[in-house]
């Protein structure tokens, strides 16, 4: 993790409690947080997370990931990310496209269910919202059996309030792009009802999905999600858990996108 990454995080974590028992020395929060991204990344099992790396062990790591997403540290970041990008007018709020992506795994737990694309399997979906050129605005968990269109208004809803620039805050895209899994007429007067204006394919229409030549955008980001291997199945019988997965890693493809701001 580099340093410029770490300076951004380390102010948004929470203090650590006191130790109420002497012991081992605290495994810091740099290490521990390294040893969640090594997790991330390589899709291993949090036992097998190797000591000799300095991590911490994967119990210890993993108590801090569930820590701080309870802090909301992840939210936090992703905001602090996304005024960055606005202060440099590098968010593109003329269209947003939505997507979602099938993530099998979890036989059992709190948003999980029956995948109708995979027989019935159980399963979950991730749920992404993105800017004209890909940026994350908002992702979210839902069950595998959840139906798409409904997830539209509280993803919508995630998106934060982005400061950076002289004015209000903007949250709000100017249009909606999506495909014909989302065609309902109740939806689209919804999504006019908060200001944005909904291009989404209707169904029986031959031609085009409702994202147009910018589909390429939203999948762009979904290989980039499902690029970490932590994603592609869900081991995490707990939700918030794979949301923290989740969180993080839609902070990490944000970066990407403030690391180009310096190399520019």
């Amino acid at each position: 993790m580099s340093d410029e990454l770490w300076s951004l995080v380390e102010p948004l974590l929470p203090v650590p409690a006191p130790k109420r028992v002497a012991g081992r020395p605290r495994v810091s929060d740099r290490q521990a947080l390294c040893g969640i991204l090594f997790v991330l990344h390589t899709g291993i099992q949090w036992e097998y997370l190797p000591q000799e790396l300095g991590f911490g062990s994967g119990m210890t790591c993993w108590r801090r990931l569930a820590g701080w997403n309870e802090a909301g540290v992840w939210d936090q970041l992703h905001l602090v990310l996304l005024k960055k990008l606005r202060s440099a007018k590098q968010l593109d709020w003329s269209r947003a496209g939505k997507r979602l992506q099938s993530c099998p795994g979890c036989p059992e737990g709190p948003k999980s269910g029956p995948s109708p694309v995979d027989r019935g399997r159980p399963g979950s979906k991730h749920h992404v919202l993105v800017d004209g050129q890909g940026i994350p605005l908002a992702v979210s968990l839902t069950g595998g059996n959840r139906n798409d269109v409904t997830q539209l208004l509280p993803l919508l809803a995630k998106v934060p309030s982005v400061a950076g620039l002289v004015g209000r805050p903007r949250r709000r895209p100017d249009v909606l792009l999506a495909d014909r899994g989302y065609d309902h007429d109740k939806y689209r007067r919804l999504v006019w009802a908060q200001g944005i204006k909904p291009l989404i394919a209707r169904r029986g229409v031959p031609h085009g999905s409702g994202l147009g030549v910018y589909r390429w955008v939203v999948e762009w980001t979904i290989a980039w999600l499902h690029g970490f291997r932590r994603l592609r199945v869900r081991w995490e019988r707990r939700d918030d858990i794979h949301e923290a997965f989740l969180g993080l890693a839609t902070c990490l493809i944000t970066h990407r996108y403030v690391q180009r701001l310096r190399a520019s």
